[in-house]
């Protein structure tokens, strides 16, 4: 019964989602169609499906779309390496955390944006530049969820734990990981656009590939369907990585749940 429930569930908000979508897309279309929209400023939707296709069909776009994952993927797992990483080792250390700090506080106000023009000079037009700014999006973002969800940890289960006998890697394994693992996967759903957003800011800003690149170049046209046909294919991608991301995240929460117990 509760499993119809679910799935009935699931039915109407995807229903939900789809209706939406449609209604603002034929309200776009009417909107340009009754010449209450400048289609020369926001387009229309058929002719960004028209452009999407014409790309598909093409294979104009599928080397472009490549390039971005790739740098958007290895922004993600460098960035998410290195903010898991130290988010537990400044929860584990608060004398470290109160030495770092400052210092934590004053890179994550700087605004990415201003790096991406530095990162361009370090490391020339190629992906590492991209990836360099997609790795400071996703860093803290991973970072500040890890350090709270160990933090977050049932203090008296660490401490019998303790009085059980268990070592430091049992305790990391039994107990902090799984206090963690929903606040890290919880931020790596918003780390994935922020890698993908990082990668394409990039592209935009200097770049001979990509996404970001193709956007670029529509705008330098006044194209302005190509810009909104660039900017959907980036969202779908994005969608479709986020699912896969959930199912992973449901399989190891299930691990989380039914984590044998320390030996």
């Amino acid at each position: 019964m509760g499993d119809r429930r679910t799935a009935a569930s699931r039915t109407a908000v995807l229903l939900w989602q789809i209706a939406i979508a449609a209604i603002i897309l034929a309200a776009w279309q009417l909107g340009v169609k009754a010449k209450i929209l400048d289609p020369f400023f926001v387009s229309r939707p058929s002719a960004i499906a028209g452009r999407m296709a014409t790309w598909v069909t093409s294979g104009a776009i599928w080397d472009d779309l490549l390039v971005t994952l790739e740098e958007a993927c290895l922004g993600l797992i460098v960035g998410a390496a290195l903010g898991i990483a130290a988010g537990f080792v400044l929860a584990r250390s608060p004398l470290v955390s109160r030495i770092c700090d400052p210092y934590i506080t004053m890179l994550n106000a700087v605004p990415r944006v201003v790096l991406a023009p530095i990162f361009l000079l370090w490391f020339g037009l190629g992906i590492w530049s991209k990836v360099a700014l997609a790795v400071t999006l996703v860093f803290f973002v991973m970072f500040f969820n890890t350090y709270q969800g160990v933090r977050d940890a049932d203090r008296v289960l660490i401490d019998n734990v303790r009085m059980l006998g268990a070592s430091e890697r049992q305790l990391v394994r039994h107990v902090l990981v799984p206090s963690a693992l929903t606040w890290i996967f919880s931020s790596l759903h918003t780390s994935l656009g922020f890698a993908m957003v990082g990668a394409v800011v990039g592209e935009y800003l200097g770049s001979t590939r990509g996404l970001g690149h193709v956007i670029s170049q529509a705008e330098g046209t006044f194209d302005t369907t190509g810009v909104f046909a660039g900017m959907v294919v980036l969202a779908l991608v994005v969608v479709v990585v986020g699912v896969g991301v959930s199912r992973l995240e449901g399989w190891l929460l299930r691990w989380k749940l039914t984590s044998p117990n320390v030996d």
